[in-house]
């Protein structure tokens, strides 16, 4: 069972699904919670008519093994990301990037299964059957409903924070305190970054504070904005709608770097914004089957899960309908068990 788009309504409805036969090196894995993210937002509302079941951040416990699998046994607590195979071969998998792999790897849900050719349907539902290496064996000490957004908000940045050097000494600001950013605050903060936040609004200053956050710039100050410029070694920019990058931009230090992963669109630049200090702009997107590995622990070791709103799984259009306008401090999880009740 699960939840699928019902046509042109926008909206989803409960049906039942069906799962491919485990292949040699398949796991299933029963789906206990699972997130919310503006992907998904975005697929119900772009649907069509081809099958979508969204949902690509999601925790469980393996019920069953291919013959092939040695990782994983019935019983063991998993996560799976938005990433369930890739080629294995280019040089962006044989890097550990299977993210970025030449012939795009298949999602977790809108995609296309590289074996038999059936489109993927996602996490929003009672089981998944995953090829075993994109499968992470989950810390005992992480909430797994607070674990389940890392696979997907979790990992977009944790990557640039690590590429970029986040750590000791650093400056880091995170622009936009929602799903993504909360999290890069709460990461920044644990590598041992000096973290800045930077709101819209001054009534995020108790939230930025709990998070961990040093300092909240308000972004329509212009003189904390003109205070701010050339401040921070590392911006990572999580602002979900289109806007102008120079403020930012302007804030970044020399030989600094915007990372701009909120919004994938287009963007209008000024040469000068980047010329002025020799600085960089850079996004990045989920991450490769190691950095995945490393942030689970990463957040095992430090006690860092998202801050969530737990739904059941039958309010996931309330949900959807909320996140469209905003309404939630930092995630929804789904909770699946109810798909376990007669409908």
């Amino acid at each position: 069972m699960g939840w699928r788009a019902d046509g042109a309504a926008g909206t989803l409805r409960r049906a039942s699904l069906e799962r491919r036969d485990l292949r040699p090196d398949d796991i299933a894995v029963r789906v206990d919670y699972c997130g919310v993210c503006h992907t998904d937002l975005h697929a119900v509302r772009a649907h069509s008519g081809a099958p979508l079941v969204p949902g690509h951040e999601f925790t469980g416990v393996v019920t069953e093994t291919g013959s092939e699998v040695t990782r994983f046994r019935a019983g063991d607590p998993v996560a799976v990301g938005n990433i369930v195979d890739s080629c294995g071969a280019c040089a962006m998998c044989r890097a550990g990037q299977e993210n970025f792999c030449h012939e795009f790897p298949t999602l977790t849900y809108g995609g296309t299964d590289r074996h038999d050719g059936s489109a993927t349907l996602g996490g929003y539902s009672r089981e998944y059957v995953v090829r075993d290496r994109f499968a992470y064996p989950l810390p005992v000490s992480l909430d797994p409903a607070a674990a389940a957004p890392l696979l997907c908000a979790g990992i977009t940045v944790w990557e640039p924070l690590h590429t970029l050097g986040a750590g000791p000494g650093a400056r880091v600001a995170v622009a936009g305190l929602g799903g993504l950013g909360h999290l890069a605050i709460k990461l920044a903060v644990a590598l041992g970054a000096e973290t800045t936040a930077i709101s819209r609004s001054a009534d995020k200053a108790g939230d930025a504070r709990r998070l961990g956050a040093h300092d909240l710039i308000v972004s329509t100050d212009a003189d904390r904005m003109a205070a701010a410029r050339d401040r921070f070694d590392v911006v990572i920019d999580t602002i979900s709608a289109p806007h102008d990058l120079g403020p930012y931009l302007r804030l970044v230090a020399m030989d600094g770097t915007l990372s701009h992963v909120g919004h994938l669109g287009e963007v209008t630049v000024q040469v000068m914004d980047l010329l002025v200090g020799r600085k960089k702009l850079s996004s990045a997107g989920s991450g490769g089957r190691a950095a995945t590995a490393a942030l689970l622990d990463f957040c095992a070791e430090h006690g860092i899960g998202a801050d969530i709103e737990l739904l059941p799984s039958a309010r996931v259009n309330e949900a959807l309908d909320r996140l469209g306008r905003n309404d939630v401090r930092y995630r929804f999880v789904l909770d699946l068990a109810d798909l376990d009740a007669a409908p």
